[in-house]
């Protein structure tokens, strides 16, 4: 009897085996998206951006003249605002694209330091270098945020 008590449990324990591997899996996550929130927060701050970036020409042209009063007020202005809107859009991005964003957004202002002590020095090749760096820090930014859906 305590044979067949033997044979029995082990049989049981095989099915229970084989029933639990031919299972599915676990429920598979979906990847996360972007919210109707999300997407409309960013998009908010992204004109402004691109219209900064937009106007990367400008800066260099004022570089190349050597204008550093329109130089400074040029990165203290419209570039720092753009800068922050960087900042602002952060938290609005996917986990995953967040710390990549703070870096870019670190690195741009380690730019906009480095330029604005070029213009003071009035270095136009340090000058134009760190306005390259820092246009190229924005179009990186902008290459993380979620396209647009065409209506």
């Amino acid at each position: 009897m305590v044979r067949q008590h033997s044979i029995f449990s082990f049989v049981l324990v095989l099915l229970a085996t084989f029933l639990l591997s031919c299972g599915s899996p676990g429920v598979a996550v979906a990847p996360p998206t972007y919210t109707a929130t999300q997407l409309e927060r960013i998009q908010a701050y992204v004109p402004e951006i691109q219209a900064v970036r937009d106007r990367s020409q400008e800066l260099k042209t004022l570089i190349q003249e050597g204008d550093w009063i329109n130089v400074r007020n040029f990165i203290h202005g419209p570039v720092t605002e753009a800068r922050l809107n960087l900042t602002y859009v952060t938290p609005n991005l996917l986990p995953k694209d967040q710390p990549t964003a703070r870096q870019i957004t670190r690195d741009l202002f380690n730019d906009l330091v480095k330029l604005d002590k070029a213009t003071s020095a009035g270095n136009p090749l340090i000058a134009l270098s760190k306005s390259q760096a820092a246009f190229a820090d924005i179009d990186k930014f902008l290459q993380l945020l979620p396209k647009r859906e065409e209506s």
